[in-house]
């Protein structure tokens, strides 16, 4: 199981929010860039990043320290945040990002998701944030009707490299992930299900490694910041 550390991005800088409330921030770190070196230097594969004001605005905001991070850190990284139209992924795989993350269009416009899937096999994720069961768009800012097993199955013939699971409610919260409805997710689908939300010790990530579905990775942030979680030990770990 793949371990991604998170860096979210607000006005250039990392963050992290709680419960994706922009108004609950915490700067981590006033250079990105540094931040994702320090983290390829404990022994990371991937990254996660995630332009939170994009995710609002619907279009790149924190190209700059996304850029730079493409440019200095050697590993794949994955975006997701104001990507809803095929230029923006056209642009953001041309700048040398493995993998983009489409999330508010895979509701209103899963047409695109698709044709970018088949477009550029192996590099389009949906990132499925979700509240009470019920998938949040724009930034987690709208709720819709749409269950997160109903829009996963939904891609199911897509193509889609991966979904990214976040439960909302556990994000930034360090309560612990949804193990339970995250293993339901990746069990009743075949894409390959990222956990995303709440990790924030090294026995929840044990625990999804070991929760039944094979699971392809998972995502944390704060507990990296914090130093809940270390992350070299942590990658270890998961090796074992």
């Amino acid at each position: 199981m793949i371990l991604y550390p998170a860096i979210d991005l607000k006005d250039g800088q990392a963050v992290r929010l709680v419960h994706g409330d922009m108004d609950r921030s915490t700067v981590f770190n006033d250079d990105p860039a540094a931040q994702a070196r320090s983290f390829v230097a404990a022994g990371c594969e991937w990254l996660h990043l995630v332009d939170l004001n994009g995710a609002f605005e619907g279009a790149p905001v924190n190209a700059t320290p996304v850029e730079a991070i493409l440019r200095n850190c050697g590993v794949p990284v994955q975006l997701g945040g104001g990507i809803r139209d095929m230029a923006t992924i056209e642009m953001w795989l041309e700048k040398g990002l493995r993998r983009v993350i489409l999330g508010t269009v895979a509701v209103e416009n899963p047409d695109l998701v698709r044709t970018a899937a088949r477009r550029f096999p192996g590099q389009v994720a949906v990132g499925i944030d979700a509240r009470n069961g019920f998938v949040a768009t724009k930034g987690w800012a709208e709720e819709t009707d749409v269950q997160v097993t109903d829009l996963a199955k939904s891609f199911e013939d897509a193509g889609v490299a991966a979904i990214i699971y976040t439960d909302i409610l556990r994000d930034g919260a360090m309560g612990g992930p949804n193990i339970a409805a995250t293993a339901a997710l990746a069990q009743a689908i075949s894409i390959p299900v990222i956990a995303s939300g709440g990790v924030s010790a090294l026995a929840d990530l044990i625990a999804l490694r070991d929760c039944g579905a094979d699971l392809n990775g998972a995502i944390s942030g704060r507990a990296l910041y914090d130093g809940a979680i270390d992350l070299a030990d942590a990658l270890a770990a998961l090796k074992e």
